[in-house]
């Protein structure tokens, strides 16, 4: 089911592509600074995101154990995964990252079994876990440790979780042969405080909380990710602009990229070569009345919605029907900036 408000979005934005230059060409830089896909490249080391990392490499060191990492919508955790298994090329570790969504425990296992490219189809409970073993086992005795990383994890039911627990059972010689890092939102703690999480918690050897940026943090975060793609003036970004850019996002990475993203597109598009506060409130505008439209056609159709369609799934057929239709690839920027917009939407 497709909202047509939405359809309608989607056809005006590529209308905008086809017609607009790319903003990086008009600027002469060498790649999109504030894409929304998180790219290791751009990873910013801030105060709070260097300890998290520490965190994550502290815990590759003990190789067992958990490692807990928390943060809201948007405040870089799958950014961490992505630079964390850049660093791991030159390490003795296999890994498999699984996203999760609402898992139950069996195919819990068959999601890690299949991230290690072990059989797992028609196989029960017992052979999973015994050919994890396996596998485990052989590699440990290669000099090699097995890590799971689950991104999303505030999804997975309480069964589930006590599965990964279960896995770090498995052992040689006093050493674990599974160690696994949990990324997901705040509420991920609200399940492992629970008091019969007790196991797993005595489990976790190090855990942190992202938050967003700070001011200061933003404006180097900014200037960053525009000096990699090699940007060296053009546009000006005049007084007040970065201060206006922190106090619409709070901070928060993602809705920093969604908003430079699209200011700079404005820039772009309005051959400016300076952008001030008063391009900032422009864009900022247009943001607002896109949100406000899109949440009321999200009010209008939920009554209309089938039970079993939950609104992640809704997002996703909105953007896949429209990123898979014809035209020219710059169709792909109204797909990145709608996506960007609803993700925005739902971390307000």
């Amino acid at each position: 089911m497709i909202i047509p408000e939405l359809s309608a979005f989607f056809q005006h934005r590529g209308e905008i592509s086809r017609l607009a230059p790319m903003y990086d060409e008009y600027y002469r830089l060498n790649d999109k600074p504030f894409q929304l896909t998180p790219d290791q490249r751009f990873f910013f080391d801030s105060q709070i995101h260097n300890r998290a990392m520490a965190y994550l490499r502290y815990g590759l060191t003990q190789g067992e154990g958990f490692v807990v990492i928390t943060g809201g919508t948007g405040t870089g955790k799958t950014m961490l995964v992505r630079a964390l298994f850049n660093d791991l090329k030159d390490r003795n570790i296999i890994a498999a990252q699984l996203v999760t969504t609402q898992v139950e425990p069996e195919d819990m296992l068959r999601m890690v079994c299949a991230s290690f490219g072990l059989a797992h189809e028609g196989k029960n409970k017992a052979t999973l876990l015994n050919n994890l073993a396996r596998i485990a086992r052989t590699c440990f005795a290669d000099g090699n440790n097995f890590l799971l990383v689950v991104d999303e994890a505030q999804n997975l039911p309480e069964r589930s979780i006590e599965e990964l627990r279960m896995l770090a059972n498995f052992q040689v010689e006093g050493r674990s042969l599974f160690q696994s890092f949990l990324l997901g939102q705040d509420e991920l703690w609200k399940t492992l405080e629970k008091p019969h999480m007790e196991q797993l918690r005595q489990r976790v050897i190090a855990s942190c909380q992202l938050r967003p940026l700070t001011e200061e943090e933003t404006k180097g975060y900014i200037d960053y990710r525009l000096k990699l793609v090699g940007w060296n003036g053009d546009p000006v970004l005049e007084d007040g602009l970065l201060a206006g850019i922190f106090a619409f996002t709070d901070g928060v990475p993602r809705r920093i990229n969604t908003l430079c993203d699209r200011l700079f597109l404005y820039g772009c598009i309005e051959e400016k070569h300076a952008l001030d506060p008063d391009d900032l409130g422009v864009v900022q505008m247009d943001l607002q009345r896109e949100l406000g439209h899109i949440q009321r056609s999200l009010e209008k159709t939920a009554v209309e919605k089938p039970a079993n369609l939950n609104t992640r799934q809704h997002y996703t057929e909105v953007k896949l029907a429209n990123g898979n239709k014809s035209g020219p690839s710059d169709d792909r920027t109204a797909v990145c900036n709608i996506t960007g917009v609803v993700a925005w939407a739902a971390s307000r």
